[in-house]
């Protein structure tokens, strides 16, 4: 049986932590219709087949028209493999790959469509086979490309590495806009970031997402543990037991702050094999007028990976350098601090990152 989707995405705004996990019963994606993959031209076009690898289409090209949509279909196909989700991003004018699902879809049907994370849920017959037509939005741009990608996978996935529990894909589509060419990458920036000392709960807002700008609170549940990159924690630091703003990895978090916190590792019922996100910290010997300066992503090149996951002693002014768990380089400027282990005691600070 195939399938077919047609879901108007309007939008590239992003609203993917607004909605509750889905149920494995029943499928809004269940309408007739389809057709063969060649019937059809002027549709861009993947197909994955477990069975017919040889005849795969991994990429496609269409025009666009800033403020209009194309159309683009995925259908794969799969043999020994159960797909549950499926994974799209899209990256505009090379800034950086974004998850992409602003569905418009009532409120009911975007609950039983979409994951907690983000991702679509692919419940009912569509686990062996999918055949999905969507409108592609083309954002304003003089000129560049608009790339989205698409994949499946047998859980819950990562929007930042295609890898984790992929089924099939990564399948791309891409928007060209006048002639193609994309400017030069600037950094993604983000400003007033205020993370909270830890709650022993998990009630406190500890840990940020560079994917999604976010902080979060370790208890809104294990669909977001791949979106936290590092925490916040103030706490004893050397043999003189001193205190001081400390910031860490995800993946070291618990060991560096010294006190397990609730929440932030899977418990026994869940995945055992879910993995948490590492990053690499140093200091660096930027001032603030030189962070202030970055604006192109080449800038960043020459940030040096360290062995350091947490860093602490951090003051006002101080300027950090990091590669994230997907090797992007970025740094910080620490503009306030509000010292102490209180629920409302943080530190506040501006990023810049590689897209």
């Amino acid at each position: 049986m195939k399938l077919f989707l047609k879901i108007s995405l309007a939008s590239i705004a992003l609203s993917i932590f607004l909605v509750s996990c889905s149920s494995d019963e029943g499928s809004i994606f269940e309408t007739p219709g389809g057709g063969d993959p060649g019937d059809d031209d002027s549709i861009a076009t993947l197909v994955i087949n477990q069975g017919a690898p040889s005849k795969d289409i991994f990429t496609a090209k269409a025009n666009g028209q800033v403020g209009t949509s194309v159309p683009g279909r995925i259908v794969y196909t799969s043999t020994n493999t159960t797909q549950r989700r499926l994974y799209i991003t899209q990256n505009v004018s090379g800034a950086g790959d974004m998850p992409f699902n602003n569905f418009e879809l009532t409120s009911k049907d975007l609950k039983k469509a979409l994951k907690a994370d983000g991702s679509i849920d692919l419940d009912g017959a569509t686990k062996k086979e999918i055949d999905f037509t969507f409108n592609l939005p083309v954002p304003n741009i003089d000129n560049g490309s608009i790339v989205y990608s698409f994949w499946t996978t047998t859980g819950k996935g990562d929007f930042r590495d295609p890898s984790k529990r992929k089924a099939l894909g990564v399948g791309t589509i891409t928007v060209t806009v006048g002639t193609g060419t994309n400017p030069a990458a600037t950094v993604r920036e983000f400003t007033g970031i205020k993370l909270f000392a830890p709650d022993v709960d998990g009630k406190t807002e500890t840990f940020f997402s560079l994917l999604n700008e976010t902080v979060y609170k370790i208890n809104v549940g294990p669909e977001f543990r791949a979106f936290w990159d590092f925490g916040y924690y103030y706490g004893v630091t050397g043999p003189s037991k001193d205190h001081f703003a400390s910031f860490s990895s995800t993946s070291t978090y618990d060991a560096t702050f010294g006190f397990p916190v609730k929440g932030l590792k899977p418990s026994a019922t869940e995945d055992a094999d879910e993995t948490l996100n590492q990053m690499f910290f140093g200091l660096s010997n930027y001032d603030v007028a030189a962070f202030d300066g970055i604006t192109l992503s080449g800038e960043l090149d020459g940030v040096i990976k360290t062995n350091n996951q947490n860093i602490t002693n951090l003051k006002v002014g101080d300027i950090v350098v990091f590669v994230d768990n997907y090797n992007k380089k970025g740094i910080l400027k620490i503009t306030h601090i509000k010292a102490g282990y209180g629920n409302t005691d943080f530190i506040e600070f501006d990023v810049k990152l590689q897209p």
